[in-house]
């Protein structure tokens, strides 16, 4: 999923650039931003449920902890060992979902930024921090 998310920045940025958008007529700039809308959604579900899993994941993982100090045996060490091992793994994957959709939220600041002028962009953001 990260190469996907990797491969579709790098083609959104190659299609945003300032000399690609000019060129882009107004039917095939509404394209694009449906388009991003709809990775977007694609991404943040993906996001979520490696959130959900992370999170039960480092459940178990504090649950394991919680054992191996009652049952001090070594097929917990193992299993805390293995926990912790995969445990890394999906925080950087979660890491990298989370900060590439917030790079897609950008571009799709810049698109509505053209479609509606800077200011419009700006005050939706102070409207945002407010609340």
């Amino acid at each position: 999923m990260y190469k996907r998310l990797c491969d579709y920045i790098a083609y959104i940025d190659s299609r945003t650039n300032s000399e690609e958008l000019k060129k882009l007529s107004k039917e095939e700039r509404e394209a694009l931003i449906a388009q991003l809308l709809t990775q977007i959604q694609f991404f943040q579900h993906e996001r979520l449920i490696h959130l959900i899993v992370t999170h039960m994941f480092a459940v178990i993982t504090i649950v394991t902890l919680v054992a191996m100090c009652y049952f001090q045996t070594i097929p917990m060490l193992i299993l805390m060992i293995l926990e912790i091992g995969l445990l890394f793994p999906y925080i950087v994957h979660y890491y990298h979902l989370e900060n590439g959709t917030q790079k897609l939220y950008t571009y799709y600041d810049r698109f509505i930024g053209e479609k509606f002028g800077e200011e419009h962009v700006r005050s939706e953001k102070i409207i945002a921090k407010k609340n």
